[in-house]
């Protein structure tokens, strides 16, 4: 199925399944947390692949792991699970994220409820503030964050494909939000998609073992620890030289 709304930048949905109710998406951008976690929902929630997303207007990036390739962004969905993810890992630039959105939405159309982002933001607050935050239409609060202990964002604004998904949102007969945690610029942020799944879990009552995530979230972790070390005691060595001015 292809898009070109009004002539702008045009993607094109292949798929082999209907969407399901809700959409939840993670796309390759800050600390690449959003992406993680909904690459690892896939993995724990053993979906299937049946979709993916083209584009001829960027520059092509064909992903592979194990010597495998795969299509940049995929559908995933299960029969018994009213769920489909969409893994992004093709930056979309801004002056194409409404195409892409449009192209998506317009797909889902009549079928998809709901769409929610998992996202990764700079971090700019302590590390008391490295919670999940939510931005949400009024139906989407009414429909799944009532009793959630989820806190709001205080303010700001969305750029980008979640704010194309989120305006259509608020322009159209579809619920809509963006899950947002701090994360840091070393890729990927496990931890912050630790925060991001859990999210998930609370708001659309799943069960994900989260622990395969944690092991790899202890060694990221430990891998930079020693890295910075490195780095410190490299300075501290380092002796000035013996020069003298006149």
């Amino acid at each position: 199925m292809s898009f070109d709304p009004s002539g702008r930048a045009r993607f094109d949905v292949t798929h082999d399944s209907a969407p399901t109710e809700t959409l939840l998406c993670g796309f390759s951008e800050f600390g690449l947390a959003g992406l993680t976690a909904a690459d690892y929902l896939v993995k724990q929630l053993d979906l299937t692949e049946t979709g993916h997303v083209t584009t001829a207007e960027l520059p092509p990036i064909t992903p592979f792991s194990g010597g495998k390739p795969r299509h940049h962004t995929r559908l995933f969905s299960r029969d018994d699970l009213d769920l489909t993810v969409l893994v992004g890992e093709l930056f979309i630039p801004l002056p194409m994220a409404t195409s892409f959105a449009d192209a998506v939405l317009d797909w889902a159309e009549g079928a998809v409820g709901e769409v929610a982002v998992l996202s990764g933001i700079p971090v700019t607050h302590g590390p008391d503030e490295h919670r999940t935050f939510y931005i949400a239409t009024q139906d989407y609060h009414e429909r799944r964050l009532e009793g959630v202990d989820l806190p709001p964002m205080g303010g700001g604004f969305l750029e980008g494909v979640n704010g194309a998904l989120m305006q259509r949102g608020l322009d159209a007969d579809l619920r809509a939000a963006v899950f947002a945690t701090p994360a840091h610029a070393q890729t990927p942020d496990v931890t912050a998609a630790l925060r991001l799944l859990d999210a998930v879990e609370r708001v659309y009552g799943l069960d994900v073992d989260t622990g395969p995530l944690e092991s790899f979230a202890d060694e990221v972790k430990h891998h930079y620890a020693e890295l910075a070390a490195r780095m410190q005691s490299a300075e501290e060595h380092r002796q000035p030289e013996d020069r003298m001015y006149m």
